[in-house]
C-alpha cells in the first residue's frame, strides 16, 4: 500500500480552539510547546476530546484491498471518497489471460492484495480470471463486480479528526486486527507530521 499525507490542519488551530474555552488566548505560543503541552494535557490526559475534532488529516491510501475498505467503512466518523469499480473496472478488460496462476502472479499484483496463504491467493487469481471473460462478453460494468474477489485493489482519499483517528489508531494497530488494516495503522502513524505524531503515540499497540 502507499499512503501519501495530502493536508492537515495545524496544531495551532487545536490550541486556540481550546484557548477559547478560557479566553486563555495570552499564555499562548502559535503552536509552540507551550501550545503542544495543552493539548496534551486537555485532548489527551484531561480527556476533553472534543477539542481534538479541530484537527483533520486527509490521505490519499493506494492498493488495499476491498476487504480493508469494508473494514475503513465502519470507522463512521471519516470521509472517504473511492476509486469507482464502476468506472474502473474496464482496465481489466484489457488484459490477457492470467492462467496458468503461478506464471503470472506477479502480473496480477497490480489487481490484487495477497495474502500469506498461497491458495487463497490463486483463488482470488481464478475470480479475477473469471471476472475478467466476463467482461470480454460486454457484461455491464454494475453487473459485472458482483464477482470481484476481496482481494481487488482500491484506492480512496480519506479524510479524519485526530479524535476518531485515535480511536482507529487504537482499535487498529492491535494484533487483534485484520493484518492488512494494522499495516495501515502503522503506516498512517509514520506518515502523520512529526510534531503531530506526539497526540497518538499512546494509541498504537
Amino acid at each position: 500500500m502507499q499512503i501519501t499525507l495530502l493536508n492537515y490542519t495545524p496544531l495551532s488551530v487545536c490550541s486556540h480552539a481550546i484557548r477559547t474555552c478560557w479566553q486563555s488566548f495570552d499564555k499562548g505560543d502559535c503552536g509552540g510547546e507551550m501550545d503542544r503541552a495543552l493539548i496534551d494535557r486537555v485532548g489527551n490526559k484531561n480527556k476533553h476530546k472534543s477539542t481534538l475534532e479541530h484537527l483533520y488529516y486527509t490521505f490519499y491510501i493506494k492498493g488495499i484491498s476491498r476487504a480493508l475498505l469494508q473494514e475503513l467503512s465502519r470507522h463512521r466518523v471519516a470521509s472517504l471518497s473511492v476509486k469507482s469499480t464502476r468506472y474502473t473496472l474496464k482496465e481489466l478488460k484489457l488484459e490477457s489471460s492470467f492462467l496458468p496462476l503461478q506464471e503470472n502472479m506477479q502480473r496480477a499484483k497490480k489487481y490484487l492484495v495477497f495474502t500469506s496463504n498461497d491458495k487463497v491467493n490463486e483463488a482470488s487469481m481464478q475470480a479475477l480470471e473469471n471476472l475478467r471473460l466476463i467482461l470480454l462478453e460486454n457484461v455491464s460494468l454494475d453487473i459485472a463486480k458482483y464477482c470481484l474477489p476481496e482481494s481487488y485493489k482500491t484506492e480512496l482519499t480519506w479524510t479524519i479528526n485526530a479524535r476518531s483517528l485515535q480511536n482507529f489508531l487504537e482499535l487498529r494497530s492491535s494484533k487483534s486486527a485484520l493484518w492488512e488494516i494494522r499495516d495501515l495503522a502503522n503506516n498512517l502513524y509514520q506518515t502523520l507530521p512529526s510534531d503531530h505524531r506526539y497526540i497518538f503515540e499512546d494509541c498504537i499497540q
